[in-house]
């Protein structure tokens, strides 16, 4: 069998110099039947190698499931990039950060009273045992001196921005070779001092994270690690977008040169990303450094593949820089082409909101999504108006300690306002009444830093008029559930102002790559075939959801709107071409 070492100045695949060239590509953000046309094109960029992280809480949403079908099917994933004759890279956390909800760890463990994450506590280590065990067993016999393919594998991710826990550190350690990996060990951390002291272990290879400025991070990792190959394992080719930002891109020629001056260092590399896909469901993450901003659904990262797998300028650029390092195949992708433009009428034919019929229980402070175990977006609390809030005034001021994340408020099913955590707002005007409801949707979890695993909905005691709101019912929502419904309604059409649900369908030729125009559109979910697309917000600066072509069909095709304020065109456009947004470079 094959081995992979590492040697005193280079990786050393059966004792010969060996340079990594790797790139990421997260099984769970792209469709299973696209997965070899992404490997494939991954190796006509020059690449020998796939890099993924594992999502825990994609695999185990609820305590004590194993979900490994589907997009889910990490082993098919490995085995397809063998199939490419291509090695691979895991990182299986158990925190990925990857601008994925909650930084991939499940609610149900972030929940968890007390609980200390990404340290040596028992009761967290003793869930992550169990997870990586499970992750184990699925790598371990897929490894290169097994047979398989892979060559590496991490330890946490970029641990030193967050802890310094040696221990954990080493427990992670002894666990994952207990479970039978054998590769070589790595770390990664951006190339500064404290991060590479904190985040590593003796015996685990360093590696860094950066995307400029490469021959000085370089120097500093090596300064912290004399022996051994340099690598940028999380080579940053581009950037993630947010909604009310605008969509970032980074020039082409500048990534090209640090890629060179990386490779002319004799330094191995792992684009992050080779190809980003999409967030799809409700799995996107946030960021917040003092404003709550969620991300959107794309995750194309300006990377060399785009979000539809189609090759961009990046990638023809940084194909030609490796050819100068390492032999590359004369066969380029083909030319993508425009997408089919079909259009679909939409009618309204859910008023799904005032169809939820408030849960009977009662709280005197508004529960959070977390103690109604909930994993979905939104949550419907309704609570009876005193009249004496009022005080003989035509409006009392309703509070709360804080929203998260956005919240629509109604009085006697009329809608009053909203409140937006990214704007700060905690409290609104309201009219007398005799039924106050609150239509709360969780954006996205932050995935980084002492808000993972923050509590979701309405936070703490609500006041209307000074005085305190209580008797509280809580109702979760099952947007699935929802967009099943509106599939096959059979209710009389109403108006497309939200909350609503729309449908309608278009014909395909073929099963092909859409991209939906949603600019028309306020702020809700898409549904096609079934299928889960994601967040649309017209705050931009995403104006368009990708359609995977293996879940579309020849002939009709179903889709299904859930609205959340106003259609101002009640009609399912597509496009040519993705619309996400106003470049920021």
């Amino acid at each position: 069998m094959a081995r992979f070492t590492i040697g005193e100045r280079d990786f050393l695949l059966d004792d010969a110099p060996y340079r990594v060239l790797s790139g990421a590509i997260h099984y769970f953000r792209v469709h299973p039947d696209q997965w070899a046309d992404r490997i494939r094109k991954a190796r006509l960029m020059g690449l020998n190698t796939i890099e993924t992280y594992v999502a825990w809480n994609a695999h185990s949403p609820v305590r004590g499931d194993w979900d490994t079908s589907g997009g889910l099917d990490l082993g098919r994933f490995l085995d397809a990039v063998a199939a490419e004759g291509m090695h691979a890279i895991v990182r299986p956390g158990p925190y990925i950060c990857a601008e994925w909800h909650n930084g991939g760890l499940p609610v149900w463990l972030t929940s968890m009273p007390g609980v200390r994450l990404r340290s040596s506590d028992p009761a967290y280590m003793a869930e992550v045992t169990a997870f990586l065990r499970n992750v184990y067993d699925i790598v371990a016999p897929r490894q290169l001196d097994r047979g398989g393919n892979v060559i590496l594998v991490q330890i946490e991710n970029e641990y030193g921005a967050y802890g310094s826990d040696k221990e954990y550190l080493a427990e992670l350690v002894r666990l994952t070779r207990e479970c039978g990996v054998t590769v070589p060990l790595t770390t990664v951390d951006q190339p500064q001092p404290q991060m590479l002291r904190d985040g590593s272990l003796p015996g685990l290879h360093l590696t860094g994270s950066f995307g400029s400025r490469a021959a000085e991070r370089l120097a500093t990792l090596r300064e912290h690690q004399p022996t051994g190959p340099l690598m940028c394992s999380e080579f940053w080719d581009g950037w993630f977008d947010w909604w009310g930002g605008l969509h970032h891109t980074t020039d082409v020629a500048s990534a090209a040169h640090e890629l060179d001056t990386l490779l002319a260092a004799g330094a191995s590399v792992n684009f992050y990303m080779f190809h980003g896909g999409t967030n799809f469901g409700l799995t996107n993450g946030a960021n917040d450094r003092g404003r709550y901003l969620p991300i959107v659904t794309s995750y194309d990262y300006d990377a060399p593949l785009d979000e539809a797998g189609s090759p961009t300028a990046k990638f023809s650029a940084f194909r030609d820089v490796i050819a100068k390092y390492a032999p590359v195949l004369d066969e380029v992708p083909s030319t993508p082409r425009s997408a089919p433009t079909p259009t679909a009428e939409l009618t309204a034919v859910s008023e799904w909101l005032a169809e939820v019929t408030p849960a009977a229980s009662s709280f005197d402070t508004p529960p959070t999504f977390e103690s109604l175990g909930h994993l979905g977006a939104l949550v419907r609390y309704d609570a009876a108006m005193d009249a004496g809030a009022f005080a003989g005034r035509t409006t009392a001021l309703l509070q709360f300690e804080e929203v998260r994340d956005l919240a629509w408020v109604f009085v006697d099913e009329a809608p009053v306002g909203r409140l937006s955590r990214t704007a700060h707002e905690r409290s609104i005007a309201v009219p007398p009444g005799s039924r106050l409801t609150v239509l709360v949707e969780e954006q996205g979890r932050v995935n980084y830093a002492d808000r993972l695993g923050e509590a979701k909905g309405l936070i703490g005691a609500a006041t209307l008029g000074g005085v305190a709101l209580e008797g509280w019912s809580a109702t979760p929502i099952d947007l699935e559930d929802v967009a099943r419904r509106a599939a096959v309604a059979a209710g009389n059409p109403t108006s497309a102002t939200g909350p609503v649900g729309l449908r309608g369908s278009f014909s395909l030729d073929e099963p092909a790559d859409l991209f939906l125009d949603t600019d028309a559109w306020g702020k809700g979910y898409a549904f096609v075939n079934g299928f889960f697309l994601g967040r649309y917000w017209r705050n931009g600066p995403q104006r368009s959801l990708y359609v995977p072509g293996p879940i579309t069909r020849a002939g009709e095709n179903d889709i299904v709107v859930i609205e959340l304020e106003g259609v101002t065109d009640p009609t399912a456009r597509f496009l040519p071409e993705p619309l996400l947004g106003d470049r920021e470079e």
